[in-house]
């Protein structure tokens, strides 16, 4: 019996879900519309023991909408936002906070079943799945008191020249909001949830994978916000995300993903001087472990930044560059660190290796592992690179060099390139001469060895990491990429920032004008012109 598969009545209670999870409807105008049409249908990762065998977890099914129910949606969101004349778009900010405040509370209930279908729907372990969930609502609770504070700061009126005037940001309009599936919740609301706060009114298709995960928040998004200001697509690209653009009324396009995904969407839209894109890209992150680093603390460190959720993050550290006097050494630690992981199903203690929810990943994988053994390298580790079911052990490679596929892919697994240099000019080289500029990870200890890679380093990427991984948080950092990396800054203030635009109103310091802006404010005839 292959070692990853489990019988249904041997899953523990705190992972159960029950199923399967039929969303025949979608959310548009406020109503959840029942879908009669094709439904597209979602199998688990992991694999489960039955009478007929061994094979994947049937987990439910979803629509899979036409042209037409996207220009609904399309439709919905326009009319909500009015050309700016809506309802939510003209609320102050504190009436959306209070929506949004709503939300959150009644998000907080689904969570037990949001962390079970993160298990189930991706593989993601329960720690993280756990750590997901609460990061999201984190992140909402964050970027309220975010929004609080720069409102208050914008009330303030501003003199200069005799003009007298108050700048305060005002939404963008309609957003298309595309997350992705490994963090189909904490990374889709990082852009969902500003959007939304700010005034814009969104059409959401989630990610391809980690769809029914989000099915529970569909009656808590109609029951928190005003009809149309959140509409939900489902599909196939092609079909429903052409015509959004080739509309031309999409206002901004918020999407974390693929560049060569992203250039195709934005392609598409007749006015790409109006279409604004906040962009969370492809990323090869690379790790340099110069020779005096305290070769302990780096290999916990890597092992985090290679293998948490088996290496399926933009920010993992995708391939390490090693001082050759240290390579042996290091690969020894590295080597006994993955043999030391939890290996297994989800709900598992201690479990870090889990399944990996696309199906063709781990062909892919081995792909990439024979390329850079036909050229030179070998697997370092002991069974690195075999595959169970969907569960792919970490494979650690090295050498690695320019010729292999390793070198420049982005593996987006549980492969850990190792590159052996002699020059520190070798690892700044390879930052230079790369398509993306999101991160970078240096372990070392002597100061000015540091403060001599910061310099040109930081001109390459938009964060350096010393001596730690490389990763997105805390939500209050900015979060973006140079080349194609990334477009846009997301951190809780910038994304309110990235979903807005300033805006004032302004006028002659004359007693007229000071009167009537006196009547207005506190007269509290205006969301915008006002204090809080």
């Amino acid at each position: 019996m292959m070692q990853y598969a489990i019988g249904l009545d041997n899953v523990p209670d705190k992972a159960k879900i029950d199923g399967p999870i039929t969303q025949n409807y979608y959310l548009v105008n406020g109503k959840l519309k029942q879908w009669e049409g094709e439904m597209h249908e979602v199998y688990s990762p992991i694999q489960i023991v039955t009478v007929e065998g061994i094979g994947p977890r049937f987990l439910g099914s979803y629509p899979m909408l036409s042209e037409r129910e996207a220009l609904e949606a399309l439709d919905a969101a326009l009319n909500a936002y009015d050309q700016g004349t809506g309802f939510w778009p003209t609320l102050s900010v504190s009436a959306r906070i209070e929506h949004m405040e709503n939300f959150v509370d009644r998000m907080k209930k689904k969570q037990e079943l949001i962390v079970n279908l993160l298990m189930w729907e991706i593989g993601k372990s329960f720690a993280d799945s756990t750590k997901e969930f609460m990061r999201s609502v984190e992140y909402i609770e964050d970027t309220i008191e975010a929004l609080k504070e720069l409102d208050s700061e914008s009330s303030k009126f501003v003199k200069a020249d005799g003009i007298m005037g108050q700048i305060r940001r005002a939404p963008l309009g309609v957003v298309l909001c595309m997350g992705p599936f490994n963090y189909p919740l904490n990374e889709t609301f990082t852009t969902l949830i500003p959007a939304l706060i700010m005034g814009n009114t969104v059409v959401f298709k989630p990610p391809k994978l980690g769809v029914l995960l989000l099915s529970p928040l569909l009656e808590v998004f109609r029951d928190s916000f005003p009809p149309g200001v959140i509409n939900t697509v489902y599909g196939a690209g092609s079909t429903i995300i052409t015509p959004l653009m080739q509309s031309g009324k999409i206002d901004v396009l918020a999407f974390i993903g693929t560049s060569k995904v992203s250039d195709v969407i934005r392609k598409q839209h007749p006015k790409p001087h109006r279409l604004r894109c906040v962009l969370g890209l492809d990323a090869k992150n690379p790790g340099i472990i110069l020779p005096d680093a305290d070769l302990q603390a780096a290999v916990q460190e890597c092992i985090l930044g290679t293998l948490s959720f088996n290496g399926q993050r933009c920010t993992a550290l995708k391939v390490l560059f090693v001082h050759e006097s240290i390579a042996d050494k290091f690969i020894e630690l590295m080597s006994a660190a993955i043999a030391g992981l939890g290996k297994g199903l989800p709900w598992q203690d201690k479990v870090m290796v889990t399944p990996l929810p696309e199906p063709e990943k781990p062909s892919y994988l081995t792909e990439l592992i024979k390329d850079a053994e036909k050229l030179g390298a070998r697997v370092c580790n002991e069974n690195g690179g075999t595959i169970e079911g969907n569960l792919v052990y970490p494979a650690l490679v090295y050498p690695v060099t320019s010729e292999m596929r390793l070198y420049k892919e982005e593996q987006f697994g549980p492969i850990i390139p190792i590159i052996p240099y002699q020059d520190i000019a070798e690892p700044i080289d390879y930052l230079i001469e790369s398509e993306y500029g999101q991160q970078v990870s240096v372990f070392g200890q002597d100061p000015d060895t540091m403060a001599k890679l910061i310099d040109p380093l930081v001109n390459q990427v938009c964060r350096f990491n010393m001596n730690s991984q490389c990763q997105r948080g805390p939500d209050v950092f900015p979060f973006t990429g140079r080349k194609d990396s990334a477009e846009g800054t997301l951190s809780v203030l910038d994304a309110l920032r990235a979903f807005s635009i300033r805006t004032l109103v302004a006028a002659k310091e004359s007693e007229l004008n000071q009167a009537i802006i006196a009547d207005i404010v506190n007269g509290k005839k205006s969301s915008f012109l006002s204090v809080p």
